[in-house]
């Protein structure tokens, strides 16, 4: 996937906003978890729980290493009672694969690397349901947010699974390597067009969507991450457990906060500092926001300063502007603010 095709990236961006987009995600990793003790296994490796799922639901997760720091964040799809589809970064697909085999321990279970074999194309945006609806051998209007089902698309055999990373409605679609190409002008000529990293990147941080190395590392943990909603620690066991649990009781020392800058646009790594000048946190993304017209950023600070109307300043190169922390996400779809739907 490029960083933008030749309409750039604010036209993308818009275009997913107002209409609809694909991206080409092939380079994401796709592995297969079976057998009769899949579910617990996955309790087991991630933060939350699989086991919980119904077929044809899927849910956001963490894994973690024993300290809590995290290692990846994915999706986990259950596609029967014991075959489940695990999709992570691609960046961490060598190191994600090598713990999740290493974390089998007694579990009756098989992993089965299948990143190179399955492509992904996601469709997103408010028309994505009535655009693909005619290439659909699937009702898609039945199907519900984080659910999946089989079928076909364009005459291509597919997982249809109605989850994304915009914060608009969409589906991503898991193809074989084979059907991707054919697939992907399938969709061109029924009016879809590209979409590149560029625009990939502002859509999920207008939607305060985390991006593993940025919002999430081996440094960060999903209770400093704000994802604590998908961490359950009722769980008996699971990796890292016992230090996030501390990390709860004690309370975390620093949270991520969403920022409305004035005068600036902040990046990563840039200083968050307080009325006197210290520092007290650093911003882990920044764009200005296509869809809002103004800088947003996502950081990470010291909890005392986390709270929503707290006014804090972003040293851009040798100069000091003016934030305010404000509530996440920065945008909200009307379909989920009408619905109050959540993730």
């Amino acid at each position: 996937m490029p960083l933008e095709y030749p309409s750039g990236i604010v036209a993308e961006h818009h275009r997913v906003r107002q209409a609809v987009g694909m991206f080409d995600v092939s380079h994401m990793g796709e592995f297969w978890v079976t057998g009769p003790d899949a579910s617990a296994y996955l309790d087991y490796l991630v933060t939350n729980r699989p086991s919980a799922l119904a077929v044809g639901q899927a849910l956001y997760t963490l894994m973690c290493n024993p300290q809590g720091g995290t290692l990846d964040d994915l999706l986990i799809y259950r596609l029967d009672s014991e075959r489940f589809l695990m999709v992570v970064n691609a960046a961490n697909r060598q190191q994600d694969w090598e713990w999740a085999r290493s974390h089998v321990d007694g579990h009756v279970v098989t992993l089965a690397d299948a990143s190179d074999e399955m492509a992904l194309i996601a469709v997103q945006g408010p028309r994505a349901p009535e655009v693909l609806a005619p290439l659909s051998t699937v009702d898609l209007s039945a199907l519900g947010y984080y659910h999946v089902t089989s079928g076909h698309v364009a005459g291509y055999a597919a997982w249809i699974a109605r989850t994304g990373y915009t914060g608009e409605d969409g589906f991503e679609l898991y193809v074989s390597v084979q059907d991707a190409l054919p697939l992907w002008e399938r969709l061109s000529e029924a009016g879809i067009p590209p979409i590149g990293l560029g625009a990939r990147d502002t859509l999920r941080l207008e939607a305060a969507m985390p991006l593993y190395g940025h919002e999430l590392s081996l440094t960060i943990t999903p209770l400093e991450a704000g994802l604590g909603y998908f961490v359950k620690l009722s769980k008996p066991d699971f990796i890292g457990r016992a230090s996030l649990l501390q990390q709860k009781t004690a309370g975390v020392e620093r949270k991520l906060v969403g920022l409305e800058l004035q005068g600036g646009i902040g990046r990563a790594g840039y200083e968050v500092v307080n009325a006197e000048g210290h520092v007290i946190g650093a911003i882990t993304s920044g764009t200005l926001s296509p869809t809002l017209g103004r800088p947003i950023a996502l950081a990470l600070v010291a909890s005392p300063y986390a709270a929503v109307g707290q006014e804090v300043g972003v040293r851009i190169r040798q100069r000091v502007v003016h934030a305010k922390v404000v509530s996440r996400p920065f945008y909200r779809r009307p379909e989920r603010r009408r619905q109050g739907e959540a993730k």
